[in-house]
């Protein structure tokens, strides 16, 4: 595992689940989901998938999808991934709970060490999980409870983990993210806003922060490539999604602006950071 002023690392790996035709059909409606233009989901979610392989030279693994679980794609809710430690999560929907099976063993795979939630009383999203290069923050929202965040603490105990009130359906980085190593762009909600001075008062550590006009256009990932001499890029919300927000994003001068939407997933709740995984650094072999 990483240590402590690391920063967040050079990426290797991204996964993600393909969209079944469940989600089209409206046989996802069971679950409460509408049914969605599967055309468009799946040609979205492709280019986000061939910009994670093409534009930021990442090693793409891309797990099938799966008819009994129309919400797989948003595999950014089944584990949390620092170093080589992957913490699998614990869904609030009982019905999401197998979505982590098929990407516990993808992570297997490449070789990260496992840690498995045993406790029944602790639910944990990874979208409630924000990790800022030198801490976490963990959102206790609908979707997450204080069993939870102290798994996450439990689990990477090299770095301070805090807890922010999230209020409403959000999850934390649907209100929030990391705009660069030391940048925090956050929503222009209420709900967003709060998160953000809740977090200042409890890090130690200088952040400037960003704010925007839509929360969603705050679900993005800053990512460095492990491609030499390659500049960090923030992976946003684009192809006219948030245009307001994507002129605002524009003050980020450090970071190479890689606009991707997904307009029609977030119809059933995704979020941009909730339909890939990355590694942020080379696992074992």
């Amino acid at each position: 595992m990483g240590t402590p002023g690391e920063g967040l690392g050079r990426c290797s790996h991204a996964l993600i689940r393909g969209v079944p035709e469940s989600l089209g059909s409206g046989e996802g409606s069971g679950a409460g989901l509408p049914a969605l233009d599967l055309a468009k989901a799946q040609r979205e979610h492709g280019v986000l998938g061939g910009k994670l392989r093409q534009r930021l030279g990442l090693q793409l693994l891309e797990l099938p999808p799966e008819e009994s679980l129309p919400l797989g794609p948003l595999l950014g809710d089944t584990a949390v991934i620092q170093g080589d430690t992957a913490l699998i999560t614990r869904p609030w929907s009982p019905a999401r709970r197998p979505e982590v099976d098929g990407v516990r063993k993808a992570l297997q795979d490449l070789g990260l060490r496992i840690v498995e939630m045993g406790d029944e009383n602790a639910t944990l999203d990874g979208t409630d999980v924000l990790f800022t290069g030198r801490e976490f923050f963990v959102g206790l929202s609908k979707w997450t409870n204080h069993r939870g965040a102290e798994i996450v603490a439990d689990t990477f105990q090299d770095f301070a983990v805090s807890t922010v009130p999230v209020s409403g359906p959000s999850h934390l980085r649907s209100l929030c993210g990391m705009g660069g190593p030391r940048t925090v762009v956050a929503g222009s909600s209420e709900a967003a806003q709060k998160a953000v001075r809740a977090m200042a008062v409890l890090t130690n550590h200088p952040y400037t922060s960003l704010t925007l006009p839509d929360d969603a256009a705050a679900d993005c990932l800053f990512l460095r490539p492990g491609l030499p001499g390659a500049s960090p890029f923030l992976l946003h919300r684009g192809g006219g999604d948030l245009p307001t927000s994507q002129e605002a994003l524009q003050k980020l001068t450090d970071v190479t602006l890689v606009p991707v939407s997904c307009s029609e997933l977030e119809k059933v709740g995704a979020g941009l950071s909730s339909l890939c995984l990355v590694l942020s650094t080379r696992p074992h072999s």
